[in-house]
Parts: structure tokens; sequence; C-alpha cells
């Protein structure tokens, strides 16, 4: 007798060009909405590229106009106010599209611009758990993501992520369907001068994505079927990467995965190594994605304990059993072994990529209930099994 499926919903994606040397489209694709571009990056290593070179001689030849505006760390509101108003300041621009390029960092920055430049009121005034939450009336800058890391995927989701660090930091997002990008542009070609550090900490964070769509709570059979793709991807090429960025295969595939982590993730929502994640990098130095690498294996030990403990026909036990066989490479292994080999090989995957623990970044006993206090944000709602303080307090600490 067949299941019958489950309803499910897909929110808007962007319009997706994937390959090596996509992003010489980027012109073509750009002059659908006029030749005055805003153009958000990173500190230098995209600008600094044969790529940039050929890309801005490109939009020259056409007859484009830009600004650039950088951003060197993950962007904060007061970031993303003052260059608006410093944008809109500018008598000779009125932008006509909003392109960013770069990690995870440029194109949040450039899909919160994109969202406030024509509004030019604060970004907090829309911030999730900060301020008002207004909601957002729009009308958006067309904006156009380029990714040059395989991590968070960004590019695929309607958020942007800002944050505040220090004693009363935080990490929230700026979210809105209109905040999609028009298109997303993913050239993996673009990853190639990523280091070894940076290549481990995005590919934890696009697994762990990956991961938690799968399991979580809202999850669809689309979403699975991708999940599942990306996470076969990210087995396949993560660590051949790492040891060699000229890897083009496997520069692809991360590429690939990444993308596919962001798709599900605005789908489904997260689970529980985010909702920690976050806290942990707006009150600690932590990058988000080293923040994932640390905690993934043991928040799946957690969860999975949980779960045969108490909750024993919960739908997620199979599917860490599936990813278990996916990484083991064999379909006759039984369910508890399956689910070991796959705890096992995130372990062996941060000890590989040379993941650091907490306490590298200053992390202490001390620290965890304020931790813990801020770990209830909506990627902990999504999570398959309900964690309570201890839980979560027990997590932070395996992990220091």
């Amino acid at each position: 007798m067949q299941t019958t499926l489950a309803s499910f919903s897909i929110a808007r994606l962007p319009r997706i060009e994937f390959g090596a040397g996509a992003i010489r489209k980027l012109p073509a694709i750009a002059a659908q909405y006029g030749k005055r571009l805003l153009i958000i990056t990173g500190a230098g290593s995209f600008t600094d590229s044969v790529a940039a070179e050929a890309l801005f001689h490109e939009l020259q030849a056409a007859g484009f106009s830009w600004e650039i505006r950088r951003v060197t760390q993950e962007p904060s509101p007061q970031w993303v106010d003052t260059t608006v108003a410093a944008c809109n300041a500018l008598s000779d621009m009125d932008f006509d599209a909003v392109i960013g390029i770069g990690g995870g960092s440029p194109l949040d920055a450039a899909k919160a611009l994109a969202g406030l430049l024509k509004p030019g009121n604060s970004v907090l005034d829309h911030l999730e758990g900060v301020g008002p939450e207004l909601p957002y009336q729009g009308a958006a800058t067309p904006f156009i993501a380029v990714p040059t890391t395989a991590g968070t995927g960004s590019e695929a989701t309607k958020n942007a992520v800002l944050s505040v660090q220090g004693e009363h930091g935080f990490k929230k997002s700026f979210r809105d369907d209109r905040l999609v990008a028009e298109y997303a542009i993913i050239d993996p070609d673009l990853l190639a001068t990523c280091p070894p550090a940076q290549i481990a900490a995005n590919g934890m964070d696009a697994f762990t994505q990956l991961l938690e769509a799968y399991v979580s709570i809202r999850a669809n059979p689309l979403t699975d079927a991708l999940a599942l793709s990306g996470m076969e991807a990210v087995r396949d090429s993560l660590l051949n990467f790492y040891h060699d960025p000229s890897d083009s295969a496997a520069r692809g595939k991360m590429a690939y995965a990444a993308l596919l982590s962001g798709i599900c993730l605005a789908q489904t929502g997260l689970g529980s190594v985010h909702g920690v994640v976050a806290p942990l990098g707006a009150f600690h130095p932590i990058a988000h994605g080293v923040g994932c690498g640390m905690l993934v294996a043991e928040a799946t030990r957690l969860n999975i304990d949980l779960m045969e403990a108490n909750e024993p026909e919960n739908p997620a036990l199979v599917k860490y059993t599936t990813v278990g066989k996916l990484f083991r490479g064999r379909s006759h292994v039984d369910p508890v072994g399956a689910r070991v080999f796959l705890v096992h090989t995130l372990t062996t995957w941060a000890h590989q990529l040379q993941l650091p623990g907490l306490a590298d970044f200053g992390v202490t006993e001390a620290d965890i209930p304020k931790i813990v206090a801020h770990s209830r944000g909506s990627s902990m709602k999504t999570n398959p099994i309900t964690l309570t303080d201890t839980d979560i307090a027990h997590l932070i600490r395996v992990c220091l």
C-alpha cells in the first residue's frame, strides 16, 4: 500500500546559473535591470583576482557604471544603515541592481542593502528579535548573488544575517521573500583561491545545513531529495577540496552542495547546531562555519541518543540511519551501526579539517548559561527533538 505524500509548500527561489565560467553571464543578466550597479564584495580576494579583472573589463565595455562597497567582517546593522545612507547620498547614482560577490558576509550585506536602498529606513526596524520588528514594505532593488565560497547558501535564501559582537551581542536575520536574489550565479572556478581553513569552515557549514534541513520537523520530500544529494556531494568532495583547492571536480561538487544547503534551509529551517552557533558567534570571535564544524558531531549524537531513549518512532531517527548508510556506502548496515558511523565520520572530519574546540576561543564553563539562554531562536524550533536547557548545556560542555 502506497503512502500518500504530505502537502508541502516551496518558497520563492532565485533563478540559478550554475557551472564553470558562469560569471561571464553576469553582464547580460545585470543589463535586464539597468546599467548602474552597486557591487558589494569582501576585503579584496575577489577584486584582486583575474576573474574580477575580466568582469570589470566586460562591464565597462558594455557601458555599465558601478560603485563598490566592501564588507570585511560579518555585517552589522550599523554597517548596513551607514552604507544605505552613503549610497543614497550619491547624487549621480540611483542603483538599478545590487550585486553581491563573495562569501556569506558580502552576500548577506548585499541582500540587506538591496532591501533598504529604496525605502531608506533602518534595518533595525525589521531585524527579528531586535527593535519593533515592523513588517517590511519594500520595494527591494533587484539583487544578484555570486558566491565565491562553498558554505553559507546565502545565494538561495531570504535571510540577511547581521551581527553585533560582544557582551550584549547578537546574530539576527532581516528576512523577507522580496530579499531573495533574482539570480544566483554559481561559478565553481571562483572557489579556486579559497584557503584550506576557509574550505573547512564553509564545507562544514554547508553540510550542517543539509543535515539539519533533512531532519527538520518541516522537511518535505523535495527538500529530502536535495539534502541527500548535497550530503553525497560533500561526502565525495570536501576532503579532496580541502587538500587540493585546484581539484575542479571537488570544487564543483562543493559549490553544488552549498547551493542545495541554502535551498533546503530556506524551506525547512535548521536545528540545534545553528541555535547554539548564533549566540556563540555573537559573544565570542567564532566564525559561523567553524562553530558548525565544532558542534555538529556532538549535536547529532545528542539528538540520536535522546530519540533512541525517548522517541524511538521519531522519523528523524530513520533519516539519521539513511545518512549513516550513505556515508558507509552500504545499504545492509544495521540502523544503530549506521548512526554510530555517521557520528564517527563527523568526528573524524573535524579532526582531519583541523577544527579547534570552543575553549580555543575562550569559551568556559561560566559562559554556558548565557549561551543556553540565547539559543532559543528560530533554528532550535525546527530541531527534530525538543532539547532542554540541560541538554543544550551538555552539548556546549562536551565541545569545550
